[in-house]
């Protein structure tokens, strides 16, 4: 039987900061977001764009990276410290087009991760995905 979950999407206004190759960081505005509906996922659109942009990749990504630098590919997070002292995480994000290094304080992510796993505990992801129904889909 699959799970339902009835809850809303979470949606965490943050400023993250842009780091360039000196080590300067720059304000980013930017939203992380987490929605049930696909429970593997979480994405950050990055706002003060003058086209938002959208990144999705693992929510097991975000939350691993939080504690212990992880990721292959495209996605790369891991926890560090800024240029005064506060604890902060990095998300390194690549494409064709290039790539951009971010930090977001740690306290935040924290509390956006925290508000993740209660709706949807860690393993529990499965439960809420129809796979039989996923792949009838695929070959339709």
């Amino acid at each position: 039987m699959q799970k339902q979950i009835t809850a809303q999407a979470i949606i965490s206004e943050m400023r993250l900061e842009f780091v360039d190759t000196e080590g300067l960081s720059t304000p980013l505005g930017a939203a992380f977001e987490y929605d049930p509906v696909d429970p593997y996922a979480v994405s950050v659109l990055f706002s003060d764009e003058p086209t938002p942009v959208r990144w999705t990749f693992a929510r097991e990504l975000l939350i691993e990276g939080f504690y212990e630098p992880t990721g292959d590919g495209d996605v790369h997070v891991w926890p560090c410290l800024n240029t005064t002292g506060a604890a902060v995480v990095i998300l390194e994000l690549s494409s064709p087009s290039g790539e951009v290094l971010v930090q977001v304080e740690s306290r935040s992510l924290a509390a956006f991760i925290h508000q993740m796993v209660a709706m949807v505990p860690q393993g529990a992801e499965e439960t809420l995905v129809d796979l039989d129904a996923e792949i009838a889909q695929l070959f339709a």
